[in-house]
């Protein structure tokens, strides 16, 4: 493994770690209400509320300002201008809580408006106004979450990756306390205050490092310092590109909407499951292997790169390409067993797999995609990947638009996975042509081999699923992913994929030298 590599290796344990926490109490979570709401139009109107405060914060304090702050930020650790950066930081903290608690408040005065006749003008008038309660009170978590955000920017620039990764995990856990014990007294409003309360604690465990590295406050907005400049500049195309993403939520929202706000629980159920390998995999490494790519390009080293890059995305294909086959395969009894029981049921497992079917055939390009964008942002181009995912978000919505009518809901998902592969093939081109080569060869083979070796892979398990069916769900969903994990290893070594050599080499020096 080249050094950039062995670097990105080190940094992804630790975030992967606290990724499977973070994932698995977000499963906790969403079994907790699951079991409270099922598939309910009271869930589809939490559901709902949450547009709006995620579009304020998408677009302007989340993915765009990380990708355009850490590499700006990085830049100024490069040169030993510590001072600098955090004045840098200083600022963006200060013109985030002007923007977004001026919005905020905005968007608590229009809430019902905003409900009525944009996010979800197909719910009865009892669900509009539910949403637009439960969205005022969510909007309090937008600002916080904006200061988190940049928190989080700051401690992975200096490769501190642990308490960011957790952050997630104590928002998670807020929420599910206060399903647990609020529920049957205050409803889906108890899902509400779970929600500002995680985004505090969010924000809270971020401190005590920030604090530790010598953190510097400046009162002022200094919009004339030309790195906050410069971070405007990088973060105005992404978050256009992520303006389009979000409007993409937004006309998907609207159309599930008229088919009943039950439907957008089932759509929101299949996409945190298409999720969860996508964040254990692809988003931990992705975290990981920004800052080192921000570091690579800053200092020239564009050899490196090329090799971190092509190491990088060979490892996330091998692990999500088998993560999509089997997603699809065992989709059912994965549901059953996760979310079958109280009022979950039958119906609500049917009308989730129906989903899930076709966002688990884009789970390997959403983790492609979280890589190749890393390498663009590290480039301090925002422009492409926006310029890109602006094209195929609006190829998505006219294919939601076209198979809404003859799928229902599925549509959106299927649009959704198209969209996505397309997104990542054109991105993968572009960053090829720029890099003047990607090891083409190394990953052709690499994904003929992963992608084989899923087929098999794929046919146990779902041969194992239909003999252990009479022994319950839990024992089916186990059986078939130990024996299916199983096969796919011991094809993809007979295939010789070198990731498993690498993957195992490493792993085997890390338990040595942890234990000497």
């Amino acid at each position: 493994m080249s050094s950039g590599s062995k670097q990105i290796a080190r940094a992804a344990a630790v975030v992967m770690g606290a990724f499977v926490l973070s994932r698995a109490l977000g499963l906790a979570r969403e079994v907790i209400i699951g079991s409270q709401f099922g598939t309910s139009g009271e869930l589809g109107a939490y559901l709902a509320a949450f547009r709006i405060p995620d579009i304020l914060f998408q677009v302007v304090a989340g993915g765009a300002l990380g990708s355009a702050f850490i590499p700006t930020f990085t830049s100024h650790l490069a040169r030993h201008d510590e001072a600098g950066g955090w004045r840098l930081a200083s600022a963006i903290i200060n013109l985030l809580l002007l923007i977004l608690t001026g919005l905020a408040v905005l968007g608590v005065i229009f809430a019902l408006p905003l409900v009525k006749y944009v996010v979800a003008p197909g719910f009865d008038p009892a669900k509009q106004a539910l949403t637009a309660e439960l969205m005022r009170y969510m909007l309090v978590s937008t600002v916080v979450f904006g200061l988190s955000g940049v928190a989080m920017g700051i401690l992975n620039a200096y490769q501190h990756f642990l308490l960011p990764a957790l952050a997630p995990a104590l928002y998670n856990l807020s929420i599910i306390v206060c399903a647990l014990l609020f529920a049957r007294s205050m409803g889906v409003r108890s899902l509400a205050m779970g929600v500002v309360a995680g985004a505090f604690l969010h924000l809270a465990v971020q401190l005590p490092q920030l604090l530790r590295l010598g953190a510097r406050y400046t009162p002022a907005l200094d919009w004339r310092n030309p790195s906050v400049r410069e971070v405007g500049r990088l973060m105005l195309p992404r978050t256009i590109g992520l303006g389009v993403v979000q409007l993409n939520f937004l006309v998907n929202t609207i159309l599930a909407s008229h088919l009943g706000a039950s439907t957008l629980a089932a759509l929101n159920y299949a996409w945190l499951l298409m999720l969860l390998p996508q964040g254990i995999v692809a988003q931990s490494i992705a975290t990981a292997a920004f800052p080192t790519f921000s570091h690579l390009i800053a200092r020239g080293q564009m050899d490196e790169m090329r090799r971190a890059l092509s190491a990088t995305l060979r490892t996330v294909f091998y692990i999500s390409i088998p993560a999509s086959f089997g997603l699809y395969v065992l989709r059912v009894p994965v549901i059953q067993a996760l979310f079958q029981r109280g009022a979950f049921d039958i119906g609500s497992t049917e009308a989730v797999a129906a989903a899930l079917q076709f966002y688990a055939m884009g789970l390997f390009a959403h983790a492609g995609v979280e890589i190749v964008t890393r390498a663009f942002y590290a480039m301090h181009d925002t422009a492409t990947p926006v310029l890109v995912g602006a094209g195929t978000m609006a190829t998505n919505i006219a294919l939601s638009l076209l198979l809404i009518g003859p799928m229902g809901y599925p549509g959106l998902a299927l649009s959704n996975s198209l969209a996505t592969i397309a997104e990542m093939l054109l991105l993968l081109c572009i960053v090829r042509k720029r890099l003047a080569g990607l090891g083409d060869r190394e990953i052709g083979l690499s994904v003929a081999r992963v992608f084989l070796a899923s087929l098999g892979m794929a046919w146990a398990a779902w041969r194992l699923s239909h003999l252990l069916e009479p022994r319950g769900f839990f024992t089916q969903v186990a059986g078939s992913i130990v024996a299916a994990s199983t096969v796919y290893l011991v094809l993809t070594i007979i295939l010789g994929s070198s990731e498993v050599r690498t993957l195992w080499g490493w792993t085997a020096r890390r338990f040595f030298s942890a234990h000497h």
